[in-house]
């Protein structure tokens, strides 16, 4: 006690030198309340110590808290407790920034250097709707992009990376017309549309439906942005099962490396499956039996995959970093590392900078956001 007294009283007369600042830090420990703004880059952010110097994973991929959701802004802390989506980061060459939203607050950004977190000004048509995921995309001019899944209202909203609404697509109507017949029926029937995720691939909107009976991975064609149209597009596939090519809960998608194939998350069956962009199975990638991926993203030759179970529900749900398709860590957010509200991983993404990996993850029921830093030698 005597050592974090010391800690928090040299923070905050820290704090005081260095004056006010608009701009928010993680902290670090999630037992710490101190937040303070430094100069320079990710490596010379202050934090205190945690005194039980936790680290979990294995071989190089052991990762330790760098910073919690403390100091997020504070309209995010107020909601954070009922986040239910994800993240997407622009890595483009000199980007590097992560983006998210929380229902009641709005989007969030995260700064390239992951040391500062900034709200978005969001319009009310959206600040406070459930968005379950985010994929960030690019126009022919090069313009960013986010679009935005709303599984409980069906719809999906885009905007740019400052957050204006550019455009919303409904769900599809009686005149959508699909080239799978169980699609057709089951909007014919009035069945809802609850998608859970969304991807871009060469001015196409890949789908995911896991939070319906249909199940199904739906596509939109983007028809041009000046002004914005997007429309429904006939190519449907996946649907209801456990054999190759079905989900039990499609969940994520995320394209591979190399844009070569989208890769979706089904959970209760414990991988992730790989098609073309043409709907066309391709490979399925195996997970430890019981675990539940939310959905999967790439850096380089690594991937990370976030679960809302693990093989042992009497733990925290894993974080799997994974090369190729094998699984080389497994990072233990609550058993390991002490953050008590990671039951339920929600997504986790890869960030490298310096060739140092990060792990940025969020969590459902309760919510909560972490960063996550390799311990290097």
């Amino acid at each position: 006690m005597k050592r974090r007294a010391c800690v928090l009283a040299c923070a905050w007369a820290l704090v005081l030198s260095l004056g006010s600042s608009s701009s928010t830090l993680f902290s670090h420990d999630h037992r710490s309340v101190v937040s303070y703004t430094v100069s320079g880059g990710l490596a010379g952010a202050i934090r205190a110590e945690d005194s039980e110097g936790a680290v979990s994973g294995q071989g190089a991929m052991k990762f330790r808290v760098l910073y919690t959701s403390e100091r997020l802004p504070e309209e995010a802390r107020k909601v954070l407790a009922a986040a239910h989506g994800g993240f997407t980061v622009d890595r483009r060459p000199g980007r590097g920034e992560t983006y998210f939203a929380l229902a009641g607050a709005g989007i969030l950004q995260i700064s390239a250097d992951m040391k500062t977190v900034r709200l978005l000004e969001t319009p009310e048509a959206i600040k406070d709707v459930a968005l379950h995921n985010v994929t960030i995309w690019y126009g022919a001019d090069g313009t960013g992009y986010l679009t935005f899944p709303a599984h409980k209202t069906g719809d999906i909203h885009t905007t740019t990376l400052d957050g204006a609404l550019v455009h919303t697509l409904q769900a599809p109507s009686l005149e959508d017309d699909f080239d799978h017949p169980t699609v057709n029926d089951y909007f014919r029937g009035m069945g809802n549309l609850a998608p859970t995720d969304v991807e871009h691939l060469e001015g196409m909107l890949y789908v995911t439906t896991g939070y319906s009976s249909l199940d199904f991975v739906l596509t939109a064609r983007v028809l041009g942005t000046d002004p914005f149209r997007v429309d429904w597009h006939g190519l449907a596939f996946g649907g209801k099962g456990d054999g190759p090519g079905r989900f039990g809960t499609g969940h994520g998608i995320t394209l591979t490396p190399g844009k070569r194939l989208l890769a979706v998350s089904d959970r209760p069956n414990a991988k992730v499956e790989r098609f073309t962009r043409y709907g066309h199975y391709r490979s399925t990638l195996r997970l430890p039996v019981g675990s539940f991926p939310i959905d999967i993203d790439y850096v380089g030759k690594y991937a990370v995959v976030g679960c809302l179970y693990g093989p042992d529900r009497s733990k925290g749900a894993p974080i799997y970093i994974l090369e190729g398709d094998r699984v080389i860590s497994t990072v233990m957010v609550k058993d390991e590392l002490g953050l008590k509200t990671f039951q339920h991983i929600h997504d986790a993404v890869l960030r490298q900078v310096d060739g140092k990996l990060y792990i940025i993850a969020q969590t459902w029921n309760p919510g909560d956001v972490a960063i996550l830093e390799q311990v290097t030698p």
